[in-house]
């Protein structure tokens, strides 16, 4: 059994990375001054130790008799006088240790050491010697100011980012602000007030591409639960005549005796009643099967001008009698359902006709274009007579939809032949298209030919 990992709270998210990132921030800041200050102090101690070192060597090299006089103990505690954290400590060559200022508190590692060769004058031997000198620096007061600095940063760091964190969460809360009164909204929208629309106006830039898709979206649930109703309306419609038809002639037969004539001619009726309300089920049980996503069962690939010149042939009746022409222009192959195809054309021939104009040809014209990537099959029906607005133009494929409000022709015409052919369109992978103009009216399939 497959378990969905928890969603995070977004305000907790954001809250719990903006702490984290406030302290990495402040401890990367603290970390680089901790850096800079004790780089700071080491070129410091150097450039003290260089002073310190050209001092004691001018100091001992200094022939002046004033300074002959003295002793190199003398000198160098002079020298030291003042600068507790400075110690100096002198050898001859042979190893043996002239002056030595360390004391047993002298930390060796808290200090800094730098020899070089110093001369200085000997009053027993009257002239200049060398030896090896050994300055030390005792870090203990700088070290002292670094973990001072190292634990005022981490207070400050640690301060800082509970502080600022704190203000995030305020800010945090106050961002979502807009999404909660988004989701109030959405929380007042009931199927009886589609009409109503999110105001995005107030809401942050970041939130209106949401907006402008959730009022699209309602615009077609809109149109879809406008759909639904007029369809319960119009099954009701269509279903309502025969069946009131079929009841009143049966009454009026059962209230005398009827010869055997009489009750041929009423069941004669009533099957022709019986027959449109099958028909009217027939037809939405196929468009069901196409909307649960029934696909075309057998399609091979087969040229649509004879499978056109069948239809044609069976509507030529139909056509001498409306004084009209059905011609076939052009000829196209693609993978088809040869029975859906010609129940389609049917449709499309079927709606034609009743609209052409007398004297007319209604043309089947069939082609293959050449698309970037594919290649489609196009079966138009086009007949002559008056356009269709275009405000029906695009309901054209809605079931029951009659661009005749009157519902002339409702006997013959229940309203779901073009719908069927959308379904068939579909079911192939294709799709429809209608147009219209003075000159006529132009209803297609684009069929997937590759």
């Amino acid at each position: 059994m497959n378990t969905a990992a928890p969603v995070p709270h977004l305000g907790k998210y954001l809250f719990r990375w903006l702490a984290i990132l406030t302290m990495l921030g402040l401890g990367a800041v603290s970390l680089a001054v901790y850096l800079v200050f004790d780089h700071t102090l080491s070129v410091r101690q150097q450039e003290m130790l260089d002073q310190k070192q050209a001092s004691l060597t001018h100091v001992l090299a200094d022939d002046l008799k004033e300074h002959r006089t003295k002793s190199l103990q003398h000198m160098l505690m002079d020298f030291l006088a003042g600068h507790g954290d400075y110690a100096v400590y002198i050898k001859d060559d042979a190893g043996n240790t002239l002056f030595d200022s360390r004391t047993a508190s002298f930390p060796a590692h808290h200090s800094i050491e730098r020899s070089f060769r110093v001369s200085f004058y000997s009053e027993q031997s009257e002239q200049l010697l060398s030896a090896n000198a050994t300055l030390v620096m005792d870090r203990r007061p700088d070290d002292a100011l670094l973990r001072s600095l190292a634990w005022t940063l981490l207070a400050s760091m640690v301060a800082g980012s509970l502080i600022l964190s704190l203000f995030g969460r305020l800010l945090v809360r106050k961002s979502l602000r807009p999404i909660k009164a988004l989701v109030a909204q959405i929380g007042d929208i009931t199927a009886k007030d589609f009409e109503k629309r999110l105001d995005g106006s107030a809401l942050p830039q970041e939130l209106h591409p949401l907006v402008t898709q959730f009022n699209a979206l309602l615009d077609r649930l809109a149109d879809a639960y406008r759909q639904l109703e007029s369809f319960n309306a119009d099954v009701a419609h269509e279903l309502n005549t025969p069946l009131a038809t079929l009841i009143s002639s049966s009454e009026v037969v059962l209230r005398k005796p009827r010869t055997v004539e009489e009750m041929r001619e009423v069941l004669e009726s009533n099957l022709e009643d019986l027959r449109r309300i099958a028909s009217i089920v027939g037809d939405m049980l196929f468009l069901s099967r196409a909307d649960r996503g029934a696909g075309a069962r057998e399609k091979k690939n087969a040229r649509l001008a004879p499978v056109a010149s069948e239809v044609a042939d069976f509507y030529e009746a139909v056509a001498l009698d409306a004084n009209l022409r059905i011609e076939i222009d052009g000829d196209a192959s693609a993978p088809i359902d040869a029975p859906l195809i010609r129940r389609a054309l049917s449709n499309l021939l079927s709606n034609a006709t009743r609209y052409a104009r007398t004297g007319s040809a209604v043309v089947i014209q069939l082609r293959n274009r050449q698309q970037a990537d594919h290649q489609e099959a196009v079966i138009t029906v086009c007949n002559e007579g008056a356009g269709i607005e275009a405000t029906h133009l695009r309901h054209l494929f809605e079931r029951f939809y009659r661009a005749d409000s009157s519902r002339h022709n409702a006997d013959h015409n229940h309203g779901l032949g073009l719908a069927i052919v959308q379904a068939i369109a579909k079911m192939h992978g294709g799709s429809v298209f209608a147009e219209s103009d003075t000159s006529g009216t132009r209803i297609g399939i684009i069929l997937p030919a590759s």
